[in-house]
């Protein structure tokens, strides 16, 4: 007895394609497919890496004190106490570092958010961690009378950690698992009510809103070694967990059936993205504020070059979101001196004419 299945695909007819390879459909594989793809995408992430250490020399180099590149390197490589080496070593190098780790914390956070919840309009605030950040920086400074951005690090992260289980919690709820359309209602009810927590705190302590207003903008300027070395573990951990989630991803943006089919523990992986997303951008909006537009154009520029696979989307974000970014950070330092633009308005006029023109030219890859 045989059975005939007719698929719902238009490019499938009678169970033959209308071109390709057996069992796939024209439009599964990415650009540049195969051994010739792989091998291109390969030579991309080596032009990206010299992108990034080119945007990190401009970053020691350039500030609002000129110093000669001659003088720059060598006491890179060679600190000597002098106050060149103090400016390059004690400030400059850790701002540079900042801007990778918050740049590969955002891109990847980012394109996983998109990833889980299949919407290419989302970005890692819509889960609240960035709302659940800022409530804990509102609380630090109007209930604790924290000055310092090292002192709203532990703050920001534990209200970034309350956003987003607040929103699993609420995503989940009754007998149905947490859903990306249940997971973006439950974020956008979340992010209302921190919203209107933190400006009802902020409008009736002035001192509090003086201070916010500040740190909520996004900046790299004024953070040291010891911010670098806090917000460290927590994006470590968060990219070696989204980039062990990529295969189950590819796999989930077919649907949550036919991910199942394949292998996937589908609420296992909803759970651990929400963990990876919370640990990435909840570190980086704790270290440099709010910085917008980095996690939600980033991964639709990596997919524009590598295609949808998401092992591949994930490592370019990784390196196209710290070049954005540090690059930003040294575009702001020239535009403003002797002082500085800070870095979260750049990233706003760069990024958003970038997402505009990447939406015209092509439309939004669906996921």
């Amino acid at each position: 007895m045989s059975l005939s299945v007719q698929s719902r695909d238009p490019r499938v007819v009678s169970g033959q394609q209308t071109g390709g390879e057996p069992g796939k459909t024209p439009g599964d594989a990415p650009p540049g497919s195969g051994r010739t793809g792989a091998t291109l995408r390969s030579l991309g992430l080596l032009v990206g890496a010299a992108a990034l250490v080119l945007v990190a020399l401009l970053s020691v180099w350039v500030g609002t004190r000129g110093i000669p590149f001659t003088a720059t390197w060598h006491v890179l490589w060679n600190p000597d106490g002098s106050e060149t080496s103090v400016i390059i070593h004690d400030y400059r190098i850790p701002r540079t570092l900042l801007g990778m780790l918050v740049g590969m914390a955002l891109g990847l956070a980012g394109a996983l958010m998109q990833a889980l919840t299949r919407n290419p309009l989302a970005d890692p605030g819509m889960l609240g961690v960035n709302l659940g950040a800022s409530a804990g920086v509102v609380v630090a400074i109007a209930f604790f009378g924290v000055a310092a951005p090292l002192g709203y690090v532990w703050f920001a992260l534990a209200g970034a950690a309350a956003a987003s289980v607040g929103v699993y919690l609420l995503g989940s709820s009754g007998r149905k698992l947490a859903s990306p359309e249940r997971l973006v209602v439950a974020g956008a009810a979340v992010t209302a009510v921190l919203y209107a927590f933190n400006w009802a705190i902020l409008l009736l302590n002035p001192r509090a809103f003086d201070q916010f207003r500040f740190w909520t903008v996004g900046s790299l300027a004024g953070r040291y070694y010891d911010v670098v070395l806090m917000a460290l573990p927590f994006i470590a951990v968060g990219l070696i967990v989204a980039l062990f989630l990529a295969p189950s991803l590819n796999a989930l943006a077919m649907g949550d059936q036919l991910g199942r089919a394949l292998g996937v523990n589908v609420g296992r992986t909803r759970a651990l993205g929400a963990v990876a997303v919370m640990l990435l951008c909840g570190a980086a909006t704790a270290a440099a504020g709010p910085i917008g537009f980095v996690g939600l154009a980033v991964p639709h520029i990596a997919r524009f070059v590598v295609g949808p696979d998401q092992r591949w989307v994930f490592a370019y974000s990784m390196l196209i979101a710290p070049v954005l970014l540090i690059g930003s950070d040294v575009i702001g330092r020239v535009l403003g001196a002797p002082g500085e633009v800070q870095v979260g308005i750049v990233t706003a006029f760069i990024g958003a004419p970038l997402f505009i023109a990447l939406c015209r030219r092509r439309k939004l890859v669906m996921l």
